[in-house]
């Protein structure tokens, strides 16, 4: 019988992605739910649930130098007790909402794609 090692080492982080922000008027006219997952990093508590419940795979958590070079997008903030960033490929996510309903502190949330408030609200 094996050996298990009690401490695994870290996983190693993909730095191979084109990160780009999604435009809403192709998002709604895109043959796809009109849903988005958004994730809030403030509070999340990185246990890696999300990731492992997609049977997609489509969540990654990628290291904040894989995206430092993306063009035209904007961190939401940036904290320097952020080790990690949660990606989500919207063209593998079938908005299955396993992620949401799996997220032990209810920071996964499932929206709908709209028009902006002309007002600004």
């Amino acid at each position: 019988m094996g050996k298990n090692d009690a401490n695994p080492p870290m996983p190693e982080f993909r730095d191979d992605y084109v990160l780009q922000e999604v435009d809403a008027a192709w998002l709604a006219k895109a043959v796809k739910p009109k849903q988005f997952i958004h994730i809030d990093q403030s509070e999340c508590i990185m246990c890696e649930g999300c990731v492992d419940i997609c049977p997609w795979k489509c969540i990654h958590m990628v290291t904040p130098e894989a995206i430092t070079e993306a063009e035209g997008t904007e961190r939401p903030g940036v904290d320097p007790s952020d080790h990690v960033v949660f990606l989500i490929d919207d063209d593998v996510c079938t908005r299955c909402a396993l992620c949401v309903d799996r997220c032990p502190t209810g920071v996964i949330i499932m929206g709908k794609v709209s028009d902006p408030d002309p007002g600004g609200d």
